[in-house]
């Protein structure tokens, strides 16, 4: 009974490590390769592997937003082509304090490829110069950050073109030169939308001084919900008021839904940087006037291809064809890109486009 015993523990121990062994196994065959990506940041983060094991990391000011939804497609859609280690992790909350330590994470991580679209430049700045001391390529996209800091920055459109357009097709939808009109911005230091709004007060300055502004520039936060309060104010305030100039991509929505529930569409106008799809709505009774934009999936997809080329040791070339992007223009600092220049997005054709 004693040996009958001892025989049934021996099976009963090898039965044990052999199973071991196998669960062993079957969790090391997939881990590697996520060690390797170094692993999830905070936020959302999303990765696409590739052979060659760059690792490039795409920060936008924030997650979850139409723009950067669709930002993020063509970043994941490059890195799948590219072969590339795409992590496109952000903020909840367009927070500089917040994208800082989302920035120290992947810095940790010693991913090769940093692309930041600055809440704050100012910000930003210490933790950017920590990554390239640690040998990390450093990049902006969509919002500069210190020229001194980064390697390659790419831009959507020319600021002073993109500026200057959208001031001009707010007087084509007000029917007039003269009259009272206001700006709304999504943070005050987001240095892109400073750079758009103070290229359109030059053109306002320059080309119709019978435009008056009613005050300073307004924030909201990089919500709709913001803007449409804030518009509401200011139809209240100025009730003379003809034209809404709103950047950031949730302020034209909100200020169109102002509009429209105030029934004022004859009266004010509307003209801003939104996505074509959530425009719809807002296009076809007249709320907003025109959007103005680029493809947003494309400057995704151009982060990503100009990162691995950094990466690679290669710099891009003025004219030079991005496969899924088009041609782009690098300006004479060697290091500045642009993607090319601003579409409209109205009634009429808003409905060909699907981002």
């Amino acid at each position: 009974m004693k040996k009958l015993t001892m025989i049934l523990f021996a099976a009963l121990l090898l039965v044990g490590i052999l199973a071991g062994c196998v669960a062993e196994n079957s969790g090391s065959s997939d881990s590697g390769g996520d060690a390797e990506a170094g692993g999830e940041s905070e936020g959302e983060s999303v990765q696409a592997g590739g052979e060659d094991g760059l690792d490039i990391a795409v920060v936008p000011k924030l997650v979850g937003i139409p723009y950067f939804n669709a930002s993020e497609s063509g970043a994941i859609e490059a890195g799948e082509d590219l072969e590339v280690n795409v992590n496109y992790t952000g903020p909840t909350q367009a927070d500089a304090s917040a994208q800082v330590k989302v920035i120290e994470d992947l810095i940790s991580k010693n991913v090769d490829v940093i692309a930041v679209a600055p809440n704050d430049p100012a910000s930003v700045e210490p933790v950017l110069k920590k990554a390239k001391e640690q040998g990390i390529h450093v990049m902006d996209w969509d919002t500069p950050a210190d020229k001194e800091l980064v390697d390659l920055s790419v831009k959507q459109v020319d600021d002073e073109e993109f500026g200057r357009h959208m001031a001009k097709k707010l007087v084509e939808a007000m029917g007039t030169e003269e009259g009272e009109i206001a700006i709304l911005t999504g943070g005050l230091s987001a240095a892109n939308l400073n750079l758009w709004i103070e290229a359109a007060q030059k053109e306002f300055d320059e080309n119709y001084p019978g435009i008056e502004i009613v005050s300073e520039k307004i924030p909201t936060e990089e919500k709709q919900q913001v803007a449409y309060q804030k518009t509401l104010d200011l139809l209240k305030s100025y009730p003379d008021l003809k034209g809404v100039l709103a950047v950031s991509t949730p302020a034209p929505l909100g200020a169109a839904q102002a509009v429209q529930e105030e029934g004022l569409q004859d009266e004010v106008s509307v003209v801003g940087s939104a996505l074509p799809t959530d425009s719809a709505p807002f296009l076809e009774d007249g709320s907003l006037d025109t959007a103005v934009l680029w493809d947003p999936g494309k400057l995704g997809y151009l982060t990503v291809a100009l990162g691995k080329m950094l990466a690679e040791g290669e710099m891009p070339e003025d004219g030079q064809e991005i496969e899924g992007v088009g041609e782009i223009t690098v300006k004479e600092d060697g290091k500045t890109v642009i993607m090319g220049p601003p579409a409209d997005f109205t009634k009429e054709n808003a409905a060909d486009f699907d981002f």
